[in-house]
């Protein structure tokens, strides 16, 4: 060819093999990418070993490595061997001669190609398939260990008399067996069929018998196997049938059997599977016979009764026997739906009653009584944890890399009287876009940590302390002082500590202490030591970080944190449970504990209606914040219980499990598996049990289901006359559901408060109130998980309608008027349901945000008792106004008239102190001088304090002298 370039073609070179130097290099090449392919395998393994070693959970770990290894082996071999075999013997009962066709010319070809290698290709494919199998096999060990572990239920299905952990634990275990095995037959009938075709044994095209005998027999036996495992389908598929999901128009999503299932499909299984039995006898036959006609016969006979008695006949005792009288047909199998479904959820023991929910008016009894009514009825939570967060961000963040997250939590802490209040608490954890200079080493070595608790009371602002409507703080400033006393502030693990630390080096941490900045490193046995270099190259390896193989910053004690939300660190721990959305933080015994609910939960409950948990437990609060969304391990459940309450250390970020629920077969079945992981009830301490609350996912399950399962009646149940739904949420226009709420309030008939868990229901369809639920939330009480449902049987307003007539209200509309020419926005707070004298009080602050303060702050209290809606300042003077009397104001502790102020010097010292740092607040209010806001707030917190504790000392010696007691003198002791 000439030379395109236009020059003189020179000699061609000649392309040889490549020199020793090249090769030589390209095998090393080649070692050294396998071995770091390995060594990625190996650091992936090994950090992960080490990260629960340091945990102290390693039993987790191994017990969930060794069934997935064993899994992966037994199932991966089994595939291997069924494949192999099948090719094997495809091979050696081959033809000794195939006919000399054009077909046979043409596969004379590929067998001579592969003839070399025939030992290497059988190796691979079964290799392969072996590979595929054990892998998917391995994600099974789940259900694997469930069957081995399994407990009864002790509660019986009422079709099949069975166990309910049949269902649970051994069905889906026969299940995956059963699939494994048309897996691994259908392969090998595949790889046999090919074998035989390729050497001769089936012919498509070739003069002559299309198979040969030996062909024949193998494939029949293949397809005998086949058969009989499509007979133990149909047995299944009997009990499948009480855990099968299907729709039914009366009830929406259904599971169990209906009529048309116990009278037509579970014969009809019953007469399939003899079918399916007889037919495979009749493929095995064909070793003897050498002829395809009875099992053709037969197979088609399975087809067709499939078609008519599986399918047809169904359809006619449905057509024909229970839509004329449907109702009667199948009220049997709704209420065993009611009854499975009711147990399964926990709401079985739900007391529901009727409700008037029409108020007594002052006419029916005196006014002055229902003033005093609404005041003992509730601690009213005007300070919303949905709301507030950025007000304690901005008042108590004290440095930019500190953050508070959006929603807060409620607990309940003592006064300085010791008394119980509910109580909105939020931690400052650490914001690494807050850094000033971001860049590895501040990122991971620097700012490693958050401060402290800060907590505030529930029920109202402190308007002594900030006439501007922010919360009351009782533990504020940095560190943080108040009513909860000496504990570890610094925040190692929190909800918005995602990144990972290496702490305890030779590199210091930035901390804060009372007098300034200071430098601290931990003294926690939490993370992973990074001392050992394999270490190191591993956490290098794994978080695609070189520098942690080679930096100085590392060192002797180092050590790396990692897995820091409790979320993140309780679902590692436990990888079988299903963990509530919402982990909340708790003081306790000198320690900051975050408190995460986890479920057990099962698919495979008989009877028992499904839903699903990322639906069911959606709401307007988890739609703006995805990070208080449920971690559910399967989200089609249809059984679950609160069965562990789990704690994690902000400091060391130990996790501890209690079994809480004590009968749950399923939180048994897997102690059973993972011994030794889950320390019994008892274990809990009452300070931290004291903490302790119902969690708000179940109870989002549990109202969901009881929409329509508060029904017992399976004609009622059936008609869906009576069928409630959750209302949206009124304070938004997102259309997303209500959350409930914690309130400490009096249901009917009770005569202290409790601390409790509340949502409404309204009619489907409709906007006015139809009920309301509320469930005994406080840990500690002997009712804890008492579900008290109210059938409100009159026309009151639902929250919609409330909300509704409230921005209507003319108060309210000159309020919104006067706000627009300040730059600012109203912001509604949780509108709060209490039942009181058989009608319902709302409650619903109302905050503004923005001109001089860009944060909510409350303002005012909307209130609506018998459709009498008002809007005032305060929530006592919303009372005085709706009641038409006056009262002791919820808003503040009510005063005695006839005390003197004090004259002691220390305390009068302490108010002047606090009224200059009052007036310097609203001087650094107005300038939006939040720093300086945030200092004079601390001032004042402390000067409160003083005053506070000089008069109870004062008080305390004033007692001690009246009855001849010295002061401070213990009880008992004479003077």
């Amino acid at each position: 060819m000439p030379d395109r370039g236009g020059g003189p073609s020179g000699p061609r070179m000649r392309v040889g093999r490549p020199s020793r130097r090249v090769r030589t290099l390209l095998l090393t090449l080649g070692v050294l990418a396998v071995l770091a392919m390995l060594f990625v395998m190996f650091a992936g393994f090994w950090t992960d070993w080490l990260w629960y070693r340091s945990v102290k959970y390693s039993s987790v770990f191994t017990t969930t490595l060794w069934s997935k290894i064993g899994l992966f082996a037994v199932f991966g071999l089994l595939m291997a061997v069924a494949v192999g075999v099948n090719i094997w013997l495809a091979h050696r009962l081959r033809p000794p001669l195939s006919a000399m066709s054009m077909e046979q010319q043409n596969l004379d070809r590929y067998r001579m190609g592969i003839a070399p290698y025939k030992k290497w290709i059988l190796l691979g494919i079964t290799a392969l398939v072996g590979l595929i199998a054990g892998a998917s096999a391995a994600g099974q060990w789940r259900t694997w260990l469930m069957w081995v572990n399994g407990v009864p239920f002790g509660q019986k299905d009422p079709q099949f008399d069975l166990d309910v952990a049949f269902y649970a634990f051994d069905l889906p275990w026969y299940r995956f067996l059963l699939g494994f095995g048309f897996a691994a037959t259908v392969l090998g009938l595949i790889a046999a069929a090919l074998t035989h075709y390729l050497y001769g044994g089936l012919r498509v095209t070739s003069p002559g018998a299309r198979a040969t005998a030996a062909a024949t027999g193998h494939l029949s036996v293949l397809l005998g196997v086949f058969v009989a495992l499509k007979a133990v389908a149909y047995w299944l598929d009997r009990y499948g049938l009480a855990v099968k999901s299907s729709e039914f128009k009366a009830a929406g999503n259904w599971t169990g059997l209906r009529y048309v299932d116990a009278n037509a499909y579970l014969p009809a299984k019953t007469i399939l599977f003899c079918i399916a039995a007889i037919c495979a006898v009749l493929f095995f036959a064909t070793l003897w016979r050498r002829t395809w006609q009875l099992p053709v016969i037969g197979f088609g006979l399975m087809v067709l009764s499939a078609i008519l008695i599986g399918g047809l006949y169904p359809a006619i005792v449905q057509k024909f026997q229970v839509e004329p009288n449907e109702q009667q047909k199948e009220s049997p199998y709704i209420e065993q739906n009611i009854e499975a479904t009711r147990k399964a959820y926990g709401i079985d023991g739900a007391k529901v009653a009727d409700y008037s929910g029409k108020g007594k008016t002052g006419e029916q009894m005196p006014k002055e009584q229902l003033r005093k009514d609404a005041d003992a009825q509730a601690s009213y939570r005007l300070i919303d944890p949905n709301v507030v967060g950025p007000t304690f961000d901005q008042l108590q963040r004290q440095r930019k890399y500190y953050q508070f997250p959006t929603t807060l939590d409620v607990d309940r802490y003592k006064d300085a009287n010791g008394k119980e209040q509910d109580t909105v608490i939020g931690l400052r954890e650490l914001d690494l876009d807050g850094i000033p200079k971001r860049n590895w080493i501040n990122d991971h070595f620097t700012y490693t940590h958050g401060y402290g608790a800060i907590t505030a009371k529930g029920t109202s602002t402190d308007p002594k302390a900030d006439p501007a409507g922010s919360p009351a703080f009782t533990e504020s400033g940095l560190p943080t002082k108040g009513q909860l006393g000496e504990y570890q502030q610094r925040i190692y693990y929190g909800e918005k500590t995602q990144q990972y630390s290496i702490v305890g080096g030779p590199q210091k941490e930035l901390d804060y202490e009372a007098d300034g900045e200071k430098t601290t490193s931990y003294e926690g046995k939490s993370g992973v030591n990074l001392s050992n270099p394999v270490n190191r190259a591993a956490y290098a390896v794994a978080f695609s970080e070189p520098q942690i193989l080679y930096s100085g910053a590392i060192g002797e004690g180092s050590r790396i944190l990692y897995n820091r939300t409790p979320k993140e660190r309780v679902e590692a721990v436990a990888p079988w449970l299903t963990i509530d959305g919402d982990a909340y933080p708790a003081v306790v015994d000198g320690k900051i504990q975050w408190i995460v609910d986890a479920y057990t939960t099962s698919n495979g409950y008989p009877y028992a209606s499904r839903t699903t948990l990322g639906d069911t437990t959606a709401d307007s609060l988890t739609a703006a914040n995805n990070q208080r969304a449920v971690v559910a391990q399967e989200n089609q459940v249809n059984y679950i219980r609160n069965s562990v309450k789990a704690t994690v250390d902000a400091y060391d970020g130990s996790v501890k499990l209690y079994q809480w629920d004590e009968k749950d077969p399923v939180l048994k079945t897997w102690m059973n598996a993972f011994p030794d992981t889950v320390e019994k009830k008892s274990a809990i301490s009452p300070e931290l049990r004291e903490h302790m609350r119902y969690p708000q996912d179940l109870f989002k399950v549990q109202r969901e289901l009881m929409t329509r399962y508060h029904v017992q009646s399976p004609s009622q149940f059936y008609s869906g006359s009576d069928v409630w739904q959750v209302p949206n949420d009124p304070t938004n226009n997102e259309k997303n559901a209500v959350p409930p709420y914690y309130l400490s309030m009096k249901m009917p008939g009770e005569k202290n408060q409790k601390f409790s868990l509340t949502t409404t229901f309204t009619p489907n369809g409709r906007p006015n109130l139809g009920a309301f639920m509320a469930v005994d939330a406080d840990a500690t009480s002997e009712s804890y998980g008492s579900i008290r449902v109210l059938n409100v049987k009159s026309d009151v307003p639902g929250p919609q309608q409330v909300q509704s007539e409230l921005n209507g209200d003319p108060e309210v509309a000159e309020f919104v008027r006067n706000l627009r020419g300040t730059d600012s926005d109203i912001v509604y707070g949780n509108l709060l349901t209490v039942p009181m004298n058989d009608g319902f009080l709302y409650i619903e602050p109302v905050y503004v945000k923005g001109g001089s303060a860009n944060y909510p702050l409350l303002k005012k209290v909307g209130v609506q008792y018998n459709r009498n809606t008002v809007f005032k300042n305060t929530l006592g003077e919303a009372f005085d106004a709706i009641f038409g009397a006056e009262g002791d104001s919820p808003d503040q502790p009510p005063t005695d008239p006839d005390q003197p102020p004090s004259s002691d010097p220390t305390v009068q010292q302490a108010l002047e102190d606090a009224q200059n740092a009052l007036e310097r607040g609203e001087e650094a209010l107005k300038k939006q001088d939040w720093q300086a806001y945030g200092e004079a707030q601390q001032d004042l917190e402390e000067a409160l304090k003083r005053a506070t504790d000089a008069e109870a000392k004062a008080r305390e010696e004033e007692a001690g002298n009246k009855s001849g007691e010295k002061p401070g003198a213990k009880p008992g002791d004479k003077s």
